[in-house]
């Protein structure tokens, strides 16, 4: 069984690093929603996908499922690993306990000269949401926050959220950018720039929250986005 075809995969070209990209871009495509949990998908049909030999797909497939993202099936591929609502809701608790606070003590340490590259980023982030490439859109969108992280001062805290992040489905993506509602979300990152900037800390902290809450309100896909399951407790 190959599964579908995947509509935002880019074709690479074989470099020292091909592993890695690899991985990334398949962390992306399972993220974005594009590889679809309970489909069972071949290293040969995603190497002629991706442009490369099965090999470097079998070895970030193998990557990715430590990371949990996928299970191996001996003798027919990997399989998506289910990520449920109530698993989305305290992902996202986390994210919101640790992103915003973590920005706020990063804006000071944020140098000048850092700032064009955080921007071409932020670019690349609406290039992707415009043009529909969600691979692209989540590859920008991780090392642009991971970045901004990297300046807490806490690498343990930096691994967590990237770990965190990977643990997401965000199957209204797709929707959101074929509806051109994807680039209002990307163009946020400008703003949040636009504070970090102007050294203002608070700012920064309160366009991070409301980005991340995007998760559950429109990226989600599962009906009643935005609302915490059930089971989950709610605050006092």
């Amino acid at each position: 069984m190959t599964g579908p075809e995947l509509r935002s995969v880019v074709r690479l070209s074989k470099q020292p690093s091909i592993r890695d990209t690899v991985t990334r871009a398949l962390r992306s495509a399972i993220i974005s929603g594009e590889m679809q949990p309970g489909r069972v998908y071949s290293a040969p049909s995603l190497g002629e996908q991706f442009g490369v030999s099965a090999t470097p797909i079998r070895e970030a497939m193998l990557d990715l499922v430590r990371e949990g993202l996928v299970i191996a099936l001996p003798n027919r591929g990997f399989q998506v690993t289910e990520v449920s609502p109530q698993d989305l809701y305290e992902v996202t608790e986390l994210r919101l306990m640790l992103e915003p606070p973590a920005i706020e003590r990063a804006t000071p340490f944020v140098p000048a000269e850092a700032l064009p590259e955080l921007r071409r980023q932020a670019a690349a982030i609406v290039e992707g949401a415009e043009t529909g490439d969600l691979i692209g859109y989540l590859t920008a969108d991780s090392d642009f926050h991971l970045a901004l992280l990297q300046y807490a001062g806490n690498t343990r805290l930096t691994e967590l959220v990237a770990s965190l992040r990977s643990q997401t489905r965000l199957f209204g993506l797709s929707a959101l950018a074929e509806q051109g509602r994807l680039t209002a979300s990307a163009r946020e990152h400008d703003e949040m720039l636009d504070a970090i900037e102007a050294g203002d800390a608070v700012r920064a902290r309160e366009l991070v929250h409301a980005h991340i809450e995007h998760v559950l309100t429109d990226w989600s896909g599962y009906p009643a986005a935005g609302a915490a399951p059930a089971s989950a407790p709610r605050p006092a």
